[in-house]
C-alpha cells in the first residue's frame, strides 16, 4: 500500500530488514489471553527450584477469580438472557480519550497516527536512529490495527527510536518518520507489562480493547511506587484459558500465582515495607500471634514487600518454573462491554472489569473464596473486622475492611455465596458506590482505582506503595468540552487563565472526525488568541505545522484533519482563548481540549472554561475536567447564560457535576438557592441570579459538568471551572 504521509527510510540495516521479511513471511504465534472470575480456587503446582526466603523454599500455586453480573441475591443473567444485548462494541457518543502514560524505568508508550486504508502496523524500536540495533522483540513487530503500544523490558535512562509501517492486503507502506522516547532514570515505580493474545490482536475492536487496557496500566503505574515489574496476559474470549466455556453470568476472570509464605516471614516483610500513613496505621493492628501457619500473597504481591516470588504462570493457566506471567485476565467476549466511557445503559464498562481482575493479580482476595476455605490467610484477611476490636475471617455474620482495628468501616466485604468473598458488598443496581471491586457489577456504571478508593487503600496496606508523598498542590490539569459547533458567535470557544510566575507549556486540540458517532465536525480549525484578541497561533490540520512537537506530547490527534497547537505561554494571571470552527463554515459536534504538559513549574491553569450554543439531547454542553495531585482541590463550577453579552444567550442554565463513575455529586439551578454565602465568599459568584454554581472540594480524578437550559431551552452558554486552592 502507498502512504502519502510516510517518509521512506533508507537507514534500515540488514538485521531489521531480515526481521521484517521474516515477520511478513512467517505467521506470529500468540499466547492465550483471558479474564478474571469471582470465585477463587487454588490449584496446586509446586515449583521445586524456588528459594525466595532461605532456608525455606516457597511453593507456587494457581489462584482463580471470577467477576459476575447480576445482583447480590437472585438469578445470574447469562448470555442468552434477552435483557443482555449482544452488541459488544456499542456506538458511543462520548469521547475516546487518548492514552497518556508517563515513561517508566523500563517502558514507554509508543503513539502514531492513523494511516488511511491500513489494516495493521509493524513496529520497529531501536537504540539508535539508524535502526542498526533493534530492541529484541521489536523488529517489525506486528501490533495489529492499533495506534499505540506499550514498549517494555527496556533499560532506564535510555533514549529509544521507533517507527511503524502500515500494511493492508496488498502490502506494506514505507516507514513513518522516526519518533523518540526516553525511559525514566528512577529505580522505583510500578511497571506493568501487558501482553495481548490473538483473541485481542485479531479482534475487529482490537484498537479500542488495547487502548482501554493501556489506560488501566497507566493508571496503576501512576498510583504506586514499588520497584517491581508485573507481567499480565490479557484475553478477550468466551472461554477460559483451558478452553472451557465461561459460566453464565461471568463478566471477567483472572488466574494468578500465589505463594505460601511462613507467617513471620510475611509479617516482617510487610512491616519493613511500610511507607505511607495507611501502612503505619494498618500495621499497628496486625495480630501479636499468628492466625495461620502461612500467608498466601500473589506472586506480584509478594515481590511488592520484597519477597522472592517470581512469575510462574504459563499462557494455559498452569503454574511451573519458567512461567512468564504473574496472572491472566480474560474479559468475556459474550458480555456487552463498552471500551470507551461513559458506557451506555445496557453496556458494562470494560475498564472497570479489567481493573477488578488486575487487582486480583496484584494480590486482593480472601481465603474464603475457596470452598472449603484453606486455613492459610490471604494478606487482605489481616484487615477483616466485624466490630471495633473484633476480627472476622469467616463467611458468617458481617465483615468489613478496616485499617484501624475495626473503628472505621471503609467498605463491607461480600458475604453472599453468589459472589466472591474477597470483593466488596454490593447494592442492587444502579449502585450508589459502584466501586471497582464490588462483587457484582451494573451496566451503565463505571469507576477507577484511586488513591483514596477502598481498592487503593487495600493495595497500599498489603504492600504496594501509594504515591502519596510530597507537598505538590493539586491543580486543574485538563478541560475537554463537547458541543455542537455552529458558525459565527456559536463557534466552540475555550478559555483558560494561567497564574503563577513561570511560563506554562500546554497543548490545545480540536477534535471532530475521530469522534465515534454521526454528526461529528468533519474538519475543525483551531485558533489560539491572547486576552486582547490577538492571534498567537492557528492550525487546520495538525501535521501541517509542529508535527514533531505534537507527537512528542504523546497525545497527538488520531485524525490528520484534526487540529492541535503546542505553546509555552506567559503566566501572571494571563488569559487565553481557543476557538474551534469548521473549515468553510462546516458544522457538527466537536471537542476542544486543553492539557497542562508541565505541572512542575510555578504556574497552573487556575480557570478553564468553554462557551458555545447549548441545545438539547446529545447537544447539551458537556465539560470534562481533571484534578491532578494527591489532595482535594476546592473547585467552583459555574454555568453562565443571561449575563453573557451576546444575542440569544441561554436564559436559565442548569448545572450538574458528576464524578468519574457518572454519579451525581451536586446539581444547581439558581446559584443563590444553594451555598450562597460560600459561593459569594469566593469573590467570583455569578452576576445573574438565574445562573448556576457548585462549590465542592474534589479529590484527584475526572469530573463532568453538564449544562442544560431549564425546560429544554437553548442558547449560548458558558461552563467554567476555577481551582481555588
Amino acid at each position: 500500500m502507498k502512504n502519502p504521509q510516510a517518509s521512506s527510510s533508507n537507514s534500515s540495516n540488514r538485521r531489521c530488514v531480515i526481521a521484517w521479511l521474516l515477520a511478513v513471511a512467517i505467521p506470529v504465534a500468540f499466547c492465550a489471553f483471558w479474564v478474571a472470575p469471582m470465585s477463587s480456587a487454588f490449584a496446586k503446582a509446586i515449583i521445586g527450584d524456588q528459594d525466595p526466603v532461605a532456608p525455606t523454599a516457597l511453593q507456587a500455586r494457581g489462584g482463580e477469580h471470577t467477576a459476575r453480573t447480576g445482583e447480590p441475591s437472585g438469578p445470574v443473567r447469562d448470555s442468552t438472557d434477552p435483557r443482555i444485548s449482544h452488541e459488544v462494541m456499542a456506538e458511543n457518543d462520548g469521547v475516546l480519550s487518548p492514552v497518556v502514560m508517563a515513561p517508566t524505568r523500563s517502558s514507554f508508550l509508543a503513539n502514531w497516527n492513523v494511516i488511511r486504508g491500513a489494516t495493521g502496523y509493524r513496529l520497529d524500536v531501536s537504540i539508535d536512529s539508524s535502526f542498526e540495533r533493534c530492541v529484541s522483540g521489536y523488529e517489525a513487530l506486528d501490533v495489529g490495527n492499533v495506534t499505540n503500544r506499550i514498549v517494555s523490558r527496556l533499560s532506564p535512562g535510555t533514549t529509544y527510536y521507533y517507527r511503524v509501517r502500515a500494511y493492508d492486503a496488498l502490502g506494506a507502506s514505507s516507514s513513518t518518520n522516526v519518533m523518540t522516547a526516553r525511559t525514566a532514570t528512577t529505580t522505583t515505580g510500578l511497571v506493568i507489562t501487558p501482553t495481548f493474545d490473538s483473541s485481542i490482536t485479531g479482534n475487529p475492536n482490537s484498537a479500542a480493547i488495547q487502548s482501554m487496557i493501556n489506560q488501566a496500566v497507566a493508571l496503576y503505574q501512576s498510583l504506586f511506587n514499588d520497584p517491581i515489574t508485573v507481567e499480565i496476559l490479557f484475553r478477550y474470549s468466551n472461554t477460559a484459558v483451558n478452553g472451557t466455556p465461561l459460566p453464565a453470568g461471568t463478566l471477567a476472570r483472572s488466574n494468578f500465582v500465589v505463594y505460601a509464605v511462613p507467617w513471620n516471614v510475611y509479617i516482617n516483610a510487610l512491616n519493613a515495607d511500610a511507607t505511607t500513613a495507611n501502612d503505619t496505621t494498618a500495621n499497628g493492628t496486625l495480630p501479636a500471634s499468628s492466625l495461620s501457619t502461612n500467608i498466601t500473597p500473589s506472586s506480584a504481591g509478594g515481590r511488592a514487600v520484597g519477597l522472592n516470588t517470581p512469575p510462574a504462570m504459563f499462557a494455559n493457566g498452569t503454574v511451573g518454573a519458567g512461567g512468564p506471567y504473574d496472572g491472566i485476565v480474560t474479559l468475556n467476549s459474550n458480555v456487552p462491554f463498552q471500551f470507551s466511557r461513559p458506557p451506555s445503559g445496557g453496556n458494562f464498562d470494560a475498564r472497570r472489569s479489567t481493573e477488578h481482575e488486575m487487582d486480583e493479580v496484584l494480590g486482593l482476595g480472601s481465603r474464603l473464596g475457596v470452598s472449603p476455605p484453606p486455613t492459610d490467610l490471604r494478606p487482605q484477611d489481616l484487615f477483616s473486622w466485624s466490630a471495633p476490636g473484633t476480627r472476622n475471617i469467616t463467611s458468617t455474620g458481617s465483615r468489613y475492611f478496616s485499617i484501624n482495628s475495626g473503628n472505621t468501616n471503609i467498605v463491607g466485604f461480600n458475604q453472599s455465596s453468589n459472589g466472591d468473598f474477597g470483593d466488596w458488598l454490593s447494592a442492587s443496581c444502579p449502585q450508589a458506590n459502584p466501586y471497582v471491586q464490588n462483587a457484582f457489577s451494573c451496566a451503565g456504571q463505571f469507576s477507577d482505582v484511586t488513591v483514596s478508593s477502598p481498592e487503593g487503600v487495600n493495595l497500599d496496606v498489603i504492600g504496594y506503595d501509594l504515591s502519596v508523598g510530597g507537598s505538590t498542590p493539586s491543580v486543574l490539569g485538563n478541560i475537554s468540552t463537547r458541543l455542537r459547533v455552529e458558525t459565527g458567535d456559536n463557534a466552540l470557544i475555550g478559555g483558560f487563565i494561567i497564574t503563577g510566575t513561570q511560563p506554562k507549556k500546554i497543548i490545545l486540540r480540536a477534535i471532530g472526525p475521530s469522534l465515534p458517532f454521526a454528526g461529528a465536525l468533519a474538519d475543525p480549525v483551531l485558533e489560539l488568541r491572547d486576552s486582547g484578541g490577538a492571534l498567537l497561533a492557528n492550525n487546520d490540520n495538525w501535521r501541517d505545522s509542529q508535527e514533531a512537537a505534537i507527537i512528542a506530547t504523546m497525545i497527538p490527534p488520531t485524525n490528520d484533519l484534526e487540529s492541535a497547537i503546542v505553546a509555552t505561554l506567559p503566566a501572571n494571571n494571563s488569559s487565553y482563548t481557543a476557538i474551534v470552527r469548521g473549515v468553510n463554515d462546516g458544522t457538527g459536534i466537536g471537542v476542544v481540549e486543553a492539557y497542562d504538559l508541565n505541572q512542575a513549574v510555578d504556574s497552573k491553569l487556575a480557570n478553564i472554561s468553554t462557551r458555545g450554543l447549548v441545545q438539547t439531547g446529545n447537544n447539551v454542553m458537556i465539560g470534562g475536567l481533571i484534578v491532578l495531585g494527591q489532595t482535594p482541590l476546592r473547585v467552583l463550577v459555574r454555568a453562565i447564560g443571561p449575563s453573557l453579552p451576546v444575542a440569544e444567550a441561554l436564559g436559565d442554565p442548569t448545572l450538574e457535576l458528576r464524578d468519574g463513575n457518572g454519579g451525581l455529586i451536586d446539581a444547581n439551578d439558581n446559584w443563590r438557592s444553594d451555598h450562597e454565602a460560600e459561593i459569594s465568599a469566593t469573590g467570583i459568584p455569578p452576576s445573574n441570579d438565574l445562573e448556576s454554581a457548585i462549590l465542592r472540594d474534589l479529590a484527584p480524578g475526572n469530573y463532568t459538568a453538564i449544562v442544560r437550559g431549564v425546560g429544554n431551552t437553548t442558547g449560548v452558554g458558558l461552563v467554567e471551572a476555577y481551582g481555588l486552592n
